[in-house]
């Protein structure tokens, strides 16, 4: 079944915002860098990591349903963050508005009763439980933390034992 239509659009939507994440997770690890927790740092690059392949999952289906996904400009990443709390309760807020997001494709496709979109779509919403849970445990424990420095360096070796978080490597000779 060729996708068409609203749906078609909010998916390339989707493709968009899923990149935007990415880039908003780029500038929590930028952030997390400057104030020296390389861990938290690396959580964050594979979250970015793990948003563009979200993104390439969603032009994907596009491209097996004979749509031609169109990238565009996405907008400036406003906010940085200064502390650990900050960083991750931005990211909470960057998951609920692609959690929406993705409910908001499951009514369209349930509305044009496109049932093809739907296992991906699934598949998407037990994502983001999980993302959101994810960071919710993690604010609770940042704030269990509080002021505790050694508590910090704790979590931040923790969350850096994350794969897929490297930072790229310096290339420059």
């Amino acid at each position: 079944m060729k996708l068409t239509g609203e749906l078609e659009t909010a998916i390339n939507d989707q493709v968009a915002l899923e990149h935007h994440s990415a880039l908003a997770y780029e500038q929590l690890a930028y952030d997390m860098e400057a104030i020296d927790l390389p861990g938290v740092a690396s959580w964050f690059r594979a979250q970015a990591a793990e948003e563009r392949v979200h993104a390439d999952k969603f032009a994907q289906h596009m491209l097996d349903r004979d749509a031609h996904p169109r990238l565009r400009r996405i907008d400036p990443i406003e906010s940085t963050a200064s502390d650990v709390l900050a960083a991750f309760e931005a990211s909470l807020e960057q998951e609920r508005v692609v959690s929406e997001a993705i409910r908001g494709l499951y009514r369209i496709a349930q509305e044009q009763g496109d049932i093809d979109s739907l296992p991906l779509l699934h598949w998407f919403i037990e994502e983001q439980v999980e993302e959101e849970s994810t960071v919710t445990e993690i604010i609770g424990r940042v704030k269990l933390i509080g002021d505790d420095g050694s508590g910090l360096l704790k979590l931040d070796q923790e969350l850096g034992a994350r794969p897929g978080g490297e930072a790229p490597a310096d290339t420059a000779q």
